[in-house]
């Protein structure tokens, strides 16, 4: 199964308004970071690089719920930092599933006994899981041991609560083929997640461990050799087909990352959750203000080896929507 029916309606209903408007640019989902701090140091992640004035810093609701409603994305990722480290954390969702958006909350998993029963469960509200291999690869990414153990123990106990639980797997060059198709039977037949999504690392370039990104030419080699004799039918992903045959290099896209916006204490970070090269006051002028020929592969070097779903997945999605076949396929999985 690929994206939940109700949430692929949804989008496919905000989708077809956009083209009715003649919109061009707009928001798919927003990437929403109400906090840099995290409970962990991950060598793959530049976010607590930040200076410490910045770590202490919460993003009011408020201001949080005022950034969802101006780029009026469907779908609303909730990073960080670890999200469950902000004290508001729960209202902020209250009020996103309220407005009946989709909601993604992006957590390493290790605060959840604390806050879980702050949030109740609904088809608009998932956890999303950081689990980037299994027990040894995963404590050595989040450079912490244990941290394996109790997410898989945290993320069983949200599932017997009702909560709809999805893992985010991001891939480095230490991994395998084999490591990989390990650690995606396990989430999907052991401990059986609604869902999963994954992506290649990017080279952050504050982050710790600067040798093991993924170019183009290893991520496709990687994929193609994950996703061989039929394993990808038996996955139960979040992500579109397409999305799918791009990682695998069975097809190639442009980058669209305005349709992915990434709002946080700065402010509307220009061009995407990846890079920072300045930052926007409003969703307006970071659509009308960014030069966005200048970026993508072929246009600017940092984006050589990018293949995150923050640029390409939305330009999959739009690729489905202009075809009934890719359409179809999208339901099916």
């Amino acid at each position: 199964m690929g994206i939940p029916v109700r949430q692929a309606v949804r989008v496919g209903a905000y989708l077809m308004k956009q083209k009715l408007a003649r919109r061009e640019k707009f928001a798919l989902t927003l990437e929403l970071e109400p906090l840099f701090a995290c409970n962990l140091a991950c060598a793959g992640c530049g976010k607590i690089q930040h200076p410490a004035s910045v770590l202490k810093q919460r993003m009011p609701v408020e201001q949080a719920l005022a950034a969802v409603e101006e780029c009026g994305a469907p779908v609303v990722s909730i990073a960080g930092g670890e999200p469950l480290m902000h004290p508001e954390i729960d209202v902020l969702v209250k009020e996103l599933v309220k407005r009946k958006k989709f909601v993604y909350l992006c957590t390493n998993a290790l605060l959840m006994p604390r806050k879980i029963d702050a949030f109740e469960p609904s088809p608009y509200f998932s956890f999303a899981v950081h689990i980037d291999g299994m027990e040894e690869r995963h404590d050595a990414s989040v450079c912490k041991k244990g941290v394996f153990a109790q997410a898989v123990d945290n993320v069983k106990d949200a599932q017997r609560r009702g909560f709809r639980m999805t893992t985010n797997s991001t891939f480095f060059t230490t991994d395998t083929p084999q490591s990989v198709i390990e650690v995606l039977d396990y989430l999907n037949n052991d401990l059986k997640v609604d869902q999963m999504m994954l992506s290649p690392a990017y080279a952050y370039d504050k982050a710790p461990d600067q040798e093991h990104f993924l170019g183009v030419t290893e991520t496709r080699e990687l994929f193609k050799k994950v996703f061989a004799d039929g394993r990808r039918k038996r996955w139960r992903f979040n992500h579109s087909p397409l999305f799918l045959d791009f990682l695998e290099g069975k097809i190639d896209f442009g980058c669209t990352a305005w349709a992915i916006p990434s709002y946080s204490l700065y402010g509307w970070q220009r061009p995407c959750y990846l890079m920072s090269d300045g930052y926007a006051s409003s969703y307006r002028e970071l659509l009308e203000d960014t030069d966005w020929e200048a970026y993508g592969r072929g246009n600017d070097p940092r984006c050589a080896n990018c293949m995150a779903h923050c640029g390409y997945e939305p330009t999959s999605v739009l690729a489905t929507l202009g075809s009934l076949r890719e359409s179809v396929r999208a339901v099916r999985g």
